[in-house]
């Protein structure tokens, strides 16, 4: 078994606009996350057990850095993200008054690109690109 540190040439990254509660927060980045765990397997590990036997979930294979920053880094981080083709999930203001998934998608659908209130934002790739996606953006404390 190697002992070397694994590095990773991806990067998993959620920005959370910097006004938001720290419930928000918290719900936001699970909600954000889940997308990409559903969608890109690669990112997703090995099922984990303990010393007893017992089965746990499999987890993202790698950290989840997560990044604050104003609303206008956000919406530029947004627009980024769509330019350079990277997978991503979005979650903005109007979800916080929805209570399930389908008025979340009829709540995103209902507004155009430009003018979503992205609060936040998950992206996931190639380390520079992601960089470049978070131009702007602060490690969340």
């Amino acid at each position: 078994m190697s002992t070397e540190p694994i590095r990773f040439d991806t990067k998993i990254a959620v920005l959370l606009r910097e006004d938001l509660e720290p419930w928000q927060r918290l719900n936001v980045t699970a909600f954000l996350v889940s997308g990409l765990g559903a969608t890109i397997p690669e990112v997703v590990g090995e099922p984990y057990e303990d010393a007893d036997g017992v089965a746990y979930l499999p987890m993202f294979r790698q950290p989840v850095l997560v990044f604050e920053g104003t609303k206008e880094v956000l919406k530029a981080a947004h627009e980024r993200a769509l330019s350079r083709a990277l997978p991503r999930a979005v979650f903005t203001a109007d979800l916080f008054a929805t209570g399930n998934d389908r008025d979340n998608r009829a709540a995103v659908r209902a507004v155009t690109t430009a003018g979503l209130d992205v609060v936040g934002l998950a992206v996931y790739g190639p380390r520079n690109g992601v960089d470049k996606v978070l131009k702007g953006a602060r490690m969340h404390p």
